[in-house]
């Protein structure tokens, strides 16, 4: 069932091309960190693959270069991703598609949302930041993202649906560590390599909030 992934990763492209987020880049480029882990994510997309066990669930890596980059660049940046998985694994284009979705699209959008959701609710502060977009952000819309591929899509053949939902869970928080380690290094030491964060607003005192 290909029509799914295909409308949600149409549309998710369209919005980000609409926006033209290119435009919000210096004219040197992108920071290098963004490219580094941008380059690192088929290592992490392909992990079942490359080790030939398919309950090794692979880490996504989408929350983190949304941080980074911006929801819009991040969807305009998965697509390389995918197709660089797909040539190293040796994926089909129909699963190259199902990553791009599931691993890419799906949870970096579940990542903004909740971070819109934490903005809008809870104070603007660094930790809140840090802990809600870096690392709980992270863990949730990985885990969601995982188990609504499995009940989309069903469970490959060979696992059972428990283990399947327990190994994308443990997958999601692992992405969760690595994600809220590095987001909470960047604001300490570069907060300019995340796009989406500033220290007028997480720096502000809660009475300050807009």
């Amino acid at each position: 069932m290909l029509w799914p992934d295909t409308l949600l990763a149409l549309s998710a492209l369209g919005v980000a091309l609409a926006l033209r987020p290119w435009r919000a880049t210096a004219r040197s480029g992108p920071p290098w960190p963004w490219l580094a882990w941008w380059l690192l994510m088929p290592a992490l997309w392909g992990a079942d693959h490359y080790v030939a066990i398919p309950v090794a669930q692979p880490l996504s890596g989408a929350c983190l270069l949304m941080l980074m980059a911006g929801w819009p660049l991040a969807m305009l940046a998965l697509l390389p991703v995918a197709a660089l998985t797909m040539l190293l694994a040796g994926l089909d284009a129909a699963e190259a598609l199902h990553r791009l979705v599931w691993l890419g699209v799906v949870p970096a959008t579940l990542a903004m949302t909740l971070g819109a959701a934490l903005r809008r609710w809870l104070p603007n502060h660094l930790f809140v930041y840090i802990l809600g977009r870096g690392f709980f952000a992270t863990a949730i819309a990985g885990s969601l993202a995982g188990a609504m591929s499995a009940a989309l899509h069903g469970v490959p053949p060979g696992l059972q649906a428990p283990d399947l939902l327990l190994a994308r869970f443990l997958a999601a928080w692992g992405d969760a560590f690595l994600t809220g380690m590095v987001v909470a290094i960047f604001v300490a030491f570069r907060p300019r390599w995340l796009a989406t964060y500033a220290d007028r607003i997480y720096l502000l005192p809660p009475e300050g909030k807009a």
